[in-house]
């Protein structure tokens, strides 16, 4: 995936795509709250039939941080409208990994027309619901350690968590080298949105358009008992990732993959109607 970069009013927003010589349907990739652009990878070569659109985050990568100072899911969801449009996307599938599945629900009630359909990857659904102490530790619990830790320390002690046990060493490389690109100030603001809001408040009914909801089943961060739960919420199929955890995308690419190409291809067909300008 080549690396790019667009200046928007809002500043400047940082993305990786692969793309195609002749028009194919468009995935839109939403990294979670430990991760960036890079991450996807991996999975990209799993989807050559696809335009890959992955975007570093506000405030990850060389991404400019949001304006506001405690952000909620909305805030990000308008900084991707912007960029899509910048780019021309008309019809895409919008796939959220964690907290990413945050994004793409609030971009979805914001935003439906450029939805095809929605997938909801080892979804985090906030703690916005929490009492005040349950969301301060929340808000505080990972960018404070970054900060005490440093960079190699934090990364080297989370990123097997995100995996499954027995994981490919280079696999939890790729997480720690994601890890080691963050930055204090975008991963404070994705902090507070995790603990402050939920992913209720966007999807509280039945969504406009398909939605999948899929999860690692070794995931010990988002557990699959959630997500079927949220599967059952919001009566939409539910798919396990065998052999996977958290990082369900970089565990287990082929699966994960599949599972992308079997729910994305019969809502976007052979090519989508995108421009890039």
């Amino acid at each position: 995936m080549d690396a790019k970069r667009l200046t928007l009013d809002s500043g400047v927003q940082c993305y990786r795509e692969q793309t195609r010589p002749e028009p194919a349907p468009t995935l839109v990739l939403l990294h979670g709250i430990s991760s960036g652009a890079g991450s996807w990878e991996t999975l990209a070569a799993q989807l050559p039939g696809y335009r890959l659109l992955a975007w570093d985050a506000p405030g990850y990568g060389e991404s400019r941080p949001l304006e506001a100072k405690a952000p909620r899911a909305a805030d990000y969801a308008e900084r991707l409208e912007a960029w899509l449009a910048r780019l021309g996307v008309q019809r895409c599938v919008l796939v959220g990994h964690s907290l990413g599945a945050m994004m793409a629900g609030a971009y979805l009630a914001a935003h439906p027309g450029r939805v095809a359909g929605v997938v909801l990857a080892d979804p985090a659904q906030g703690y916005g619901d929490a009492d005040e102490a349950k969301r301060d530790e929340v808000y505080r619990s990972r960018w404070t350690q970054l900060m005490e830790q440093g960079h190699g320390a934090y990364a080297k002690a989370r990123a097997p968590r995100l995996l499954r046990e027995g994981a490919d060493p280079a696999e939890i490389a790729r997480v720690e080298a994601e890890m080691g690109k963050l930055h204090v100030e975008g991963f404070a603001q994705a902090g507070w949105m995790l603990a402050n809001d939920q992913l209720g408040r966007y999807l509280t009914d039945t969504p406009v358009v398909p939605t999948l909801v899929i999860c690692g089943d070794e995931d010990r961060i988002t557990p699959p008992e959630d997500a079927r739960a949220l599967a059952s919420r919001l009566g939409a199929p539910y798919r396990d990732i065998p052999r996977a955890g958290h990082a369900s995308y970089i565990d287990a690419p082929a699966a994960f993959a599949a599972a992308l190409d079997d729910f994305a291809r019969p809502l976007l067909g052979a090519a989508d109607a995108s421009e890039t300008p």
